[in-house]
């Protein structure tokens, strides 16, 4: 039996396309051999895990191109140039998971087992479509649907044009709603980190309606027309979110993983230890398991350290958002606060900013070295540990490393909650109590209930919102969520695109020409200078116009770095969706074109 589902499954990925939807005989080898079983199902749709898992390095490739972020390889879509010419994800490698799960589902039913197996595993199958659509839509707007499998002659449906997408949302909730409903919560499932249980079902639904209640709040056009929605559903998707969450927040499996004697430590050790799927169970909803016995591996650690790969940090505008201990803003105890070094910046602040950058006091390998920023990689200054692990030996890019990729977390539900909650005018102590509270307590900050909004995040977010408690909740949601691959997406919904364009910022450089010691080891290891003629051990930034990417000092001899002020990065409204590939409308000339691409 499981011969033939291998022999399938190589089918599935390998075969000649003649459509992005079909192929020349899906039914080569038929259902009845292979779908008999509820074996057969699971070694089936564990080909959808693999599929659908997000690597590491994709997992936090996805927050690069956000506002948090400065990267020297700035995606080509914030420039002028890029067009429907340069679009991609359309092509037959992009629709063939589709493909197989219409086909998974239009014959999973053959298999003989009990009616809640086989309302699990559609289930299951249901949650993968979702998934597959939920990336689409926030791609591409309105994209065709298709819930059976196409064949060859079924001219009509391969060359229809797209649905609309407040249609393929519903869809996708429809989908949704049947996986939260029918998919099992038995720990045979949920043991497995990678698994598809009810839980991870519910947890994407809040997610999907998190970003398609916000999505239709902010932009009152839909992307894919330029023309006002058909109707509004905004607190309907808000309203599902709320369901979902309260859901899981209510049936207690899951909760926050804090440990007041690990508070320093514990939020990094999510993302470093190779068997945090079992360490965190109780926080980790979805996770993508690596394991070095399999030879199932990964080389993060070189991403933030070898020059060839590490090449983006985080903005001090952002790092300015992270609390101080005492629960108040940062941004208000100093008023000077874009003048502080690093040292000054990083004392008393939540717990959570020496998990996710380079502080004063970052050692590894269990040693005392401190390990100091390193501007060469880390153009502002603020340098990911997020995902670095303690072990240095691993810094290479073929020394392999196990750590695994937490998809979903707790937390997350947490923040969808609130964020649900607030949108709906609907927050209230209790709803903070136990959401935004929890999340600070085990950072290490006082939990303070807001009763004005921060100046600081007002500006941050370009005075759209000045609710108090929206905005604490964009707060947290950033920081405890970061290289998470979910802020660009944030960014998107919230109709913030112009903070892609923003001037990067980072720390603050008293001198330049003169030896730096930026984490007062008592070691300088840094110098800032416009000499491309200077000879130094140190690492050296280059300002001034001597690099290629024009790094400067806002004060011209000192003040903060000002890294890759050449790339001109450029916003419009019409690239809240990305257009449909010039080759993808050749092919089917009934594919119609999102706004003023």
């Amino acid at each position: 039996m499981k011969n033939h589902i291998a022999i399938l499954i190589g089918a599935l990925a390998l075969c000649s396309c003649e459509d992005y939807l079909t192929q020349e005989n899906p039914n080569k080898i038929e259902s009845e051999y292979y779908f008999t079983d509820e074996s057969s199902l699971e070694i089936y749709t564990n080909g959808f895990i693999r599929s659908f898992a997000t690597a590491i390095k994709s997992f936090v490739d996805g927050d690069k191109n956000a506002d948090t972020h400065s990267w020297d390889g700035q995606a080509a879509y914030f420039m002028d140039n890029y067009s429907a010419d340069d679009a991609t994800n359309w092509t037959t490698s992009n629709w063939s998971q589709l493909r197989s799960i219409n086909y998974y589902l239009d014959n999973m039913r053959n298999a003989v087992a009990s009616d809640a197996i086989l309302d699990h595993y559609e289930g299951v199958g249901r949650f993968f479509r979702a998934l597959f659509y939920y990336a689409k839509v926030r791609t591409f707007g309105a994209v065709p649907w298709y819930e059976k499998s196409i064949e060859a002659t079924d001219q009509e449906a391969l060359f229809k044009d797209r649905d609309n997408r407040e249609f393929v949302a519903s869809k996708i909730l429809e989908d949704l709603d049947y996986a939260c409903t029918y998919c099992s919560t038995a720990a045979s499932y949920r043991n497995q980190a990678s698994h598809i249980h009810r839980y991870v079902a519910l947890a994407l639904k809040a997610r999907f309606c998190l970003y398609e209640g916000t999505m239709r709040k902010y932009h009152t056009l839909d992307p894919s027309t330029g023309r006002p929605w058909q109707s509004d559903e905004s607190a309907m998707y808000l309203g599902e979110c709320v369901k979902a969450c309260e859901a899981i927040i209510g049936d207690g499996v899951y909760h926050l993983t804090d440990n007041a004697a690990d508070r320093r430590t514990q939020y990094r050790a999510m993302f470093i230890e190779s068997n945090a799927t079992t360490a965190y169970a109780n926080e980790i909803i979805w996770a993508r398991n690596y394991d070095s016995e399999l030879n199932v591996t990964h080389y993060m650690n070189s991403y933030f350290i070898n020059q060839q790969y590490a090449n983006y940090a985080f903005t001090r505008q952002f790092i300015n958002t992270y609390l101080m201990t005492d629960g108040t803003p940062f941004t208000s105890k100093y008023p000077d606060y874009d003048d502080l070094d690093l040292v000054a910046e990083c004392t008393d602040r939540d717990y959570r900013l020496a998990q996710t950058i380079r502080t004063p006091g970052f050692t590894r390998d269990g040693g005392t070295t401190q390990w100091a920023p390193d501007v060469k990689f880390s153009k502002t200054g603020y340098q990911p540990i997020k995902w670095l692990t303690d072990d240095s030996s691993k810094d290479t890019n073929v020394a392999a490393i196990a750590s695994d990729v937490p998809l979903i977390r707790y937390a997350e539900v947490l923040l969808a909650y609130a964020e649900a909650k607030a949108e709906l005018g609907e927050m209230s102590e209790e709803v903070w109590d136990k959401t935004i509270k929890p999340l600070r307590e085990r950072a290490g900050v006082k939990s303070i209930y807001p009763t004005a909004a921060d100046p600081y995040m007002v500006e941050y977010f370009q005075n759209q919102v000045t609710d108090p408690f929206i905005l604490e909740v964009r707060r947290e949601r950033g920081i405890e969520l970061t290289m998470e691959n979910v802020r660009y997406d944030d960014i998107i919904r919230w109709h913030q695109g112009e903070l892609f364009a923003r001037p990067w910022k980072g720390v603050w450089i008293s001198a330049v020409d003169t030896p730096l010691d930026l984490n007062a080891d008592g070691t300088p290891e840094t110098i800032v200078t416009a000499n491309p003629k200077l000879q130094s051990t140190l690492n050296i930034l280059m300002i001034d116009g001597a690099s290629e990417a024009g790094h400067k000092l806002s004060r011209g001899t000192s003040g903060n770095i000002l890294p890759s002020t050449a790339l001109e990065r450029k916003w419009q409204d019409y690239k809240y969706v990305k257009p449909i590939p010039t080759t993808a409308r050749q092919e089917n000339p009934n594919l119609t074109q999102n706004p003023k691409w």
